[in-house]
């Protein structure tokens, strides 16, 4: 914690201050717990009421897992922090009207399978059903089976599933969570009071609601299962584990394999401190985020499976990178109550942060050697981690299978040691006493999990934990800000005053059509915000890397691009930065494979260089610029950063075959065009490759909502061919942000035109 506020002083400085600015800002300080947990353990109310007026709870939050609180029947879903801005200075959200879809749960989930199976099953089924963009609403008596807890683990991952919510109605359930969670009885009668009056107390039967299009889910069908190695909704029975890791290990990128040769996967080396290392060795197991360390459940049963591995002499090795890091400190008080915790130690799951650990790439570097060893030998290690993402290079830069699990199953799989061991047909390892030890003889059973409930949701530790959140922390007292409505931007790495304003008039320029364009970058199916703007580990040969040098911070201080998101400079020179995204322009090497990293190819000099190089002579040169995508352009995090680093590098348009709905709202509220694709066109289809020139026209009169505008190609060999694309932005306001150069500008100049 020292270090962490010795690392962000400048951020917090910049957040104290905020606090004394604005009337209705405070802060929960760091080491409380993750946002979405805090909330759902104490901020969210349920009911507020003003002057007399009860009104439900809502929210919007600047993170997609925002979701979470849908599991205790609040309306709230996750936009980008320009959105929320807008929001803060009085902007309203608008948005389409949006379909619902009902999910009918059935039945009750069998002994042994997890909140964290059921939520990666509903995460393949729905993203198969694309809710993207709609309501998801679950009801029927299988809802009526789950807790509080498990209803919010699947709230929490509807961005993996691409919906808007995945909401759960008020029940006694409900009410029940109120109390346990310490609420005031005064709050708990009037929230209750108010649902029931609303007629929106109870869980809706099958039939009772005319939803948009209905699907239905047993529970009892749902089996043990993780989800990898690189997407969320690639769900894998956890019998099927080894045998799929095999098979991806050869086959190529575009099936969304390593393309290594079959026979190296058994091939092990040795390390510089003597540790052997081979591909579908686990380095990195951790018990992280919210999804998960917000229910008791599952990290219980991890608790448990922890004490009875302990007691029959299993170990886990030390080079595999443990960590256990709840969403909030209840966690840890009911771990040590239960006993459990020191069981969970002994294994290496100490208690490292209250906040997002291994899940947001905060999982720190392995040992030295060991990532040698990785990056000289081409080596496919993996992550197992109870967190809700699991894209490219998030985890960590140098893991490249990255594999989803509920807790009980990070611990059994930290003592596995790889995932291709078989945990239904293989031991897990061997006990004290030289016998084979296989899951089931250490997997805790229901009722084991049932008798230690009682230890986690006990009404007086909730009060006290949460009783005055500002004073917890000395650490958090003793930082000192300036006061005053205007910030004194510091000279910082950290906090930098942003570039959005510069050459700000009351009177916006007129949007025109976007001619002699050129391609940034070229990208495939589901490219991520973490792709487009990282959030983890910054490599010092990149540009933010280089940058940073330059301003002599040293390597060991980088930090990461989440934790100087304040800094444009950084930011701007991390945008496309991921070292696993694969830019289609450039050419492929003689085994096929691609090279990997943000660089691009700069036209007309096909020089090929970092992508933030090519901008900046492009902007330079006065030479706007396009990127085009596949599919679900921009799915994952709601990463406002996404759209401003694509702006601050010069990009007028992103033309991609569909958009997931953050970024393209992002987008959009950047002043960046989003235009999609029609019928069956795409890159591919239409041959482009980079080397083109393009024109974007229709965008210089009257635009309408979802209008059509014309994208002109123009080849190096002087053909010439127009095809029509359908503007994405997708409302009236979006029309006005846009005109106005983004959301911000547009705020701004209603505020002082008020």
């Amino acid at each position: 914690m020292k270090l962490e506020f010795k690392r962000n002083e400048e951020r917090y400085q910049f957040m104290k201050w905020g606090m004394q600015a604005f009337d209705t800002f405070k802060v929960v300080p760091p080491g409380i717990g993750i946002v979405h947990q805090v909330n759902l353990e104490y901020l969210a109310r349920g009911v507020h009421s003003k002057a007399g007026l009860y009104y439900p709870d809502t929210l919007v939050g600047t993170d997609s897992h925002t979701t979470m609180i849908n599991g205790i029947g609040v309306v709230g879903w996750g936009v980008g922090g320009i959105e929320a801005e807008a929001g803060m200075l009085g902007q309203p959200v608008y948005f389409l009207t949006p379909d619902v879809v009902g999910v009918n749960l059935k039945g009750a989930l069998r002994g042994g399978v997890t909140a964290t199976d059921l939520v990666l099953r509903v995460t393949e089924m729905l993203r198969q059903a694309k809710v993207v963009g709609k309501f998801v609403e679950f009801f029927g008596e299988g809802v009526e089976n789950l807790s509080v807890p498990d209803r919010a683990t699947i709230a929490n991952m509807a961005p993996e599933y691409g919906a808007t919510m995945g909401f759960f109605p008020v029940d006694d359930k409900t009410i029940e969570f109120f109390r346990g969670t310490g609420r005031t009885k005064e709050e708990i009668q009037a929230f209750e009071a108010y649902f029931k009056a609303q007629n929106l107390f109870g869980i809706p039967k099958k039939g009772e609601i005319d939803y948009s299009q209905a699907l239905e889910l047993d529970l009892g069908t749902v089996s043990p299962s993780l989800a990898g190695p690189k997407r969320p909704q690639d769900r894998i029975d956890i019998g099927n584990v080894k045998a799929n890791f095999a098979d991806l290990f050869s086959k190529p990128v575009a099936e969304n394999g390593f393309a290594k040769k079959a026979n190296d996967l058994g091939r092990r080396f040795t390390t510089r401190n003597g540790v052997e290392v081979g591909s579908g060795d686990v380095l990195i197991a951790a018990i992280t985020s919210c999804t998960n360390t917000s229910n008791p459940s599952v990290l219980l049963a991890a608790g448990l499976l922890a004490k009875k591995a302990v007691e029959r002499g299993l170990s886990v090795k030390p080079h595999i990178k443990t960590s256990l890091a709840p969403g909030s400190r209840v966690v840890t008080e009911y771990l040590t109550a239960a006993g459990l915790l020191p069981y969970l130690e002994k294994l290496g799951f100490a208690v490292a942060a209250y906040g997002c650990t291994t899940c947001i790439g905060n999982s720190g570097p392995l040992a030295e050697p060991i990532e040698e060893a990785i990056v000289q030998n081409d080596l496919v290690c993996a992550a197992v981690l109870s967190g809700n993402r699991n894209f490219e290079a998030r985890i960590h830069a140098n893991i490249r299978a990255n594999f989803l699990a509920s807790p009980p199953l990070v611990v059994a799989y930290a003592l596995a040691g790889t995932v291709l061991r078989d945990l239904m047909t293989e031991p897990l390892g061997r006990g004290s006493k030289g016998e084979d030890v296989w899951i089931g003889d250490i997997w805790p059973s229901t009722q084991e999990i049932l008798d230690c409930m009682k230890f986690a949701l006990e009404p007086k530790t909730f009060r006290r934990l949460y009783g005055n959140v500002t004073e917890t922390n000395p650490l958090w007292k003793n930082i000192s800000a300036p006061a005053g409505q205007v910030y004194t931007w510091p000279v910082s790495t950290y906090i930098a005053e942003p570039p959005f304003f510069e050459g700000f008039g009351m009177t916006p320029g007129s949007p025109g059509n976007v001619r002699g364009a050129r391609a940034l970058g070229i990208f495939g199916d589901s490219v991520t915000t973490d792709h487009i703007s990282p959030a983890g580990s910054i490599k010092p040969t990149s540009p933010a890397g280089i940058y940073l040098l330059e301003h002599d911070v040293p390597v060991v201080d980088f930090n990461s691009y989440g934790a100087r998101r304040g800094n444009h400079d950084v930011m701007m020179r991390g945008t496309f930065a991921n070292v696993r995204i694969k830019n289609l322009m450039i050419p492929t090497k003689e085994d096929g494979s691609r090279v990997e990293g943000g660089f691009t190819v700069h036209q007309p000099s096909g020089e090929q260089m970092p992508i933030y190089d090519a901008a900046m002579t492009y902007i330079a040169q006065g030479t706007p610029t396009v990127v085009f995508g596949g599919e679900e352009y921009g799915t994952g995090s709601s990463r406002d950063w996404a759209a401003k680093g694509t702006q601050l590098l010069g990009v007028k348009a992103v033309i991609a075959r569909s958009f997931e709905r953050i970024h393209r709202s992002n987008l959009v509220g950047m002043g960046v065009l989003p235009c999609q694709f029609k019928g069956s066109d795409s890159v591919q289809s239409l041959g482009i490759n980079g080397d083109e020139e393009f024109d974007l026209l229709g965008v210089d009169g009257e635009i309408t909502p979802q209008q059509d505008v014309t994208l002109v190609i123009r080849k190096k060999d002087g053909s010439r061919r127009e095809v029509k694309v359908l503007l994405r932005i997708d409302t009236p306001i979006e029309v006005d942000y846009y005109k106005h150069g983004g959301i911000m500008p547009y705020v701004l100049r209603e505020l002082l035109a008020a």
